[in-house]
């Protein structure tokens, strides 16, 4: 190795309920990647280098690197560069991960599936994979038409030098998707780098994939899409005006304005951590507008912040979706919603806390 690696991710293991404060602090801080520093950055034609402390780019400095978008940095993912970085543990050289940006999905797809991290988020998680480099590239039309020989040796090699590559073993990448593992590991013969495919990481009999996630997120099962994702999902924005109805009765919300983009969790109630300006406060949380208002959906976000008091307009929040507690439905009166709300609240209350449980960076 040429420098010190990025931190690593610390290990993953579901809640215990009802949580304890240093619990919740932790779930925060590891959900929502808090206090990640991505280190010193190069910007390169139609790229950006995040390298961490002692580590350099230049043309006798060769790489282990791991190719992917990365989308959710699941479980398999993780696995992946595991497996790279013990690579370059043998060689000795530093493990550099490449990805894309913005995700090629929203480029080559006409309705590209909702992204499970924003691009700088994705790039923030893979700061916690222990890599030394992190190459992003900006996805164009033109890099999506480029021959796959010709992005490793001209874009990646010009940069980075490859002694190995390591991708999953159903990539495909380049004009036409060409560049299979068969196809970059005869290219690796010519150009005197090593290519492996890794096998698919598996939970329950099937793969683990971002597809997989977004359809336990859309099915509301959340906690099942921790267990892939190794952390809970979270979904950021800016605190905005609501509809007001909250408020009129007692329960006032933040609402948090989404971008339209990220998967949201199925429509209903949940559980959440909300950290605003560091804070970190229990939440009930409702995703999708409520039946009872008869109001058009919208990527928003109503979140009942247990034991908080204030302006909190205009700020960013973070919200972490730790339980499902019931599915959106109509009720036939105020009376009816507000006991629900009640309901709702006094989970939290009992199982996330009643006031702020901390502080993260």
């Amino acid at each position: 190795m040429t420098g010190e690696p990025f931190s690593c991710a610390p290990d993953w293991h579901e809640p215990t309920w009802p949580l304890s404060h240093a619990e919740a602090r932790r779930l925060a801080a590891a959900s929502t990647l808090s206090g990640v520093s991505l280190g010193a950055s190069m910007h390169l034609p139609d790229a950006t280098a995040y390298l961490a402390p002692g580590v350099t780019l230049g043309p006798n400095q060769r790489f282990v690197c791991v190719i992917g978008a990365f989308d959710g940095l699941h479980a398999g993912h993780r696995a992946l560069i595991a497996q790279a970085a013990a690579d370059a543990r043998a060689r000795n050289l530093p493990l550099a991960l490449v990805t894309f940006d913005p995700d090629p999905s929203e480029v080559l797809s006409t309705r590209p599936p909702e992204r499970l991290l924003s691009d700088a988020d994705r790039v923030r998680s893979l700061a916690l994979s222990g890599a030394d480099a992190i190459l992003v590239h900006r996805f164009t039309p033109e890099l999506a038409a480029l021959p796959y020989d010709r992005y490793v040796t001209e874009v990646l090699g010009g940069i980075l030098s490859p002694a190995a590559i390591h991708v999953g073993e159903d990539f495909r990448f380049g004009s036409g998707g060409a560049g299979t593992v068969t196809a970059m590991a005869a290219l690796g013969e010519k150009c005197g780098f090593d290519v492996f495919g890794h096998a698919l990481v598996t939970a329950e009999g099937s793969p683990v994939s971002a597809t997989r996630v977004r359809g336990l997120l859309g099915e509301g099962k959340v906690e099942k899409a921790a267990q892939l994702l190794l952390r809970h999902h979270f979904l950021g924005g800016r605190i905005v005006h609501g509809r007001g109805e909250g408020t009129s009765f007692g329960f006032p919300t933040a609402n948090v304005e989404l971008d339209g983009r990220d998967c949201l969790p199925a429509n209903g109630v949940y559980a959440c951590l909300a950290i605003i300006d560091g804070r970190v406060w229990p939440a009930a949380v409702n995703v999708g507008a409520p039946p009872s208002f008869d109001v058009a959906a919208h990527p928003m976000l109503e979140a009942n912040l247990v034991g908080f008091s204030g302006d909190v307009y205009g700020e960013d929040a973070r919200v972490v979706f730790l339980r499902h507690l019931r599915a959106s439905r109509r009720f036939d009166s105020l009376a009816e919603l507000e006991s629900a709300v009640l309901g709702n609240i006094q989970w939290v209350r009992e199982n996330v806390g009643e006031e702020c449980v901390g502080v993260v960076a």
